[in-house]
């Protein structure tokens, strides 16, 4: 059986020429491209100079504005979620020169996504360490092995939330910096879970953010009662849980509000049914919902 081989693209075609050209623009690009990024590497590392040595600092609160800003500027047929991928590699990668880090991520279940969540916003190449429960993900976290924990959206069917074991830390204080995932719109075979990320460092505020509260209050405080008194204290409140556990002589609420709450809020004072004073257990930047941002 004889073959034909395929004929060598013709130079003087005007096509071919074209497509020449195309091709070294694209290579031209690249490298112009490939230059901006280590520009950008080395601003980040005067600034890591300039701010002296310690342990690795995260600021999901900066990177969100970040995101926000190029979905904003953005034009032409490079879907968005090209672009949150691209600078999430870039971000996590500027992470990694500050120092060795780890993120750990509870996945309850083999498979139910929370790696996969956490790959996603941390980097596909991150050091990450897989635990079965909260409390050991928590666990890594605060013997400073690990930076950050991955752990599952608190829910109020949970008999032993992860979120109380926060409550009455005073050396080691730990707070919630993200929620996840910051790029909402899921394209086929994305993880569907919603993770928060807990760390031994405050959060840092973006333009859009919530906060999450936690209170003490009597054990037969109203979810009706609990509301009337946040919008008093004039806190706009949304998802409430409110838990109450038999073993316990309080209720115990988690709140999330808008806006970015910090301990010296004036408006934690004014909510006076609280038993103790209540616990700011951090903050997150408002996810990106739509994809037309």
């Amino acid at each position: 059986m004889s073959s034909t081989a395929p004929s060598a693209p013709d130079p003087t075609d005007p096509s071919t020429a074209a497509l020449t050209g195309l091709h070294a623009e694209i290579d031209r690009l690249d490298d112009a491209i490939h230059d901006l990024l280590m520009a950008r590497a080395e601003v980040a590392a005067r600034l890591r100079v300039g701010g002296g040595k310690g342990p690795v600092v995260l600021r999901p609160g900066g990177e969100a504005d970040i995101l926000r800003h190029l979905l904003h500027r953005h034009r032409g047929d490079l879907p968005r979620r090209a672009v949150v991928r691209v600078w999430r590699e870039l971000l996590a990668a500027i992470t990694a020169m500050q120092g060795p880090y780890a993120i750990t991520a509870c996945e309850t279940e083999l498979g139910n996504g929370y790696v996969q969540c956490a790959r996603e916003h941390f980097g596909a190449l991150s050091p990450l360490r897989v635990h079965r429960s909260p409390a050991q993900a928590i666990a890594e976290v605060s013997a400073g092995t690990a930076t950050a924990a991955v752990l599952p959206l608190p829910t109020e069917e949970e008999t032993s939330p992860w979120w109380t074991s926060l409550l009455h830390r005073v050396d080691s204080r730990l707070h919630v910096v993200a929620r996840l995932p910051f790029w909402g719109p899921r394209p086929e075979g994305a993880p569907r879970v919603q993770a928060l990320v807990v760390a031994a460092m405050p959060p840092d505020p973006s333009s859009r953010d919530r906060s999450l509260i936690t209170l003490e209050l009597p054990p037969e405080q109203s979810r009706a009662r609990l509301s009337v008194a946040l919008a008093a204290a004039g806190f706009d409140a949304g998802r409430t849980l409110l838990r109450r556990d038999p073993r316990l002589p309080v209720a115990q609420a988690l709140v999330d509000m808008d806006g970015f709450v910090t301990d010296d809020d004036p408006r934690l004072a004014a909510l006076s049914d609280a038993l103790r004073p209540p616990v700011v257990l951090g903050a997150y930047a408002l996810p990106v919902e739509e994809d037309n941002t």
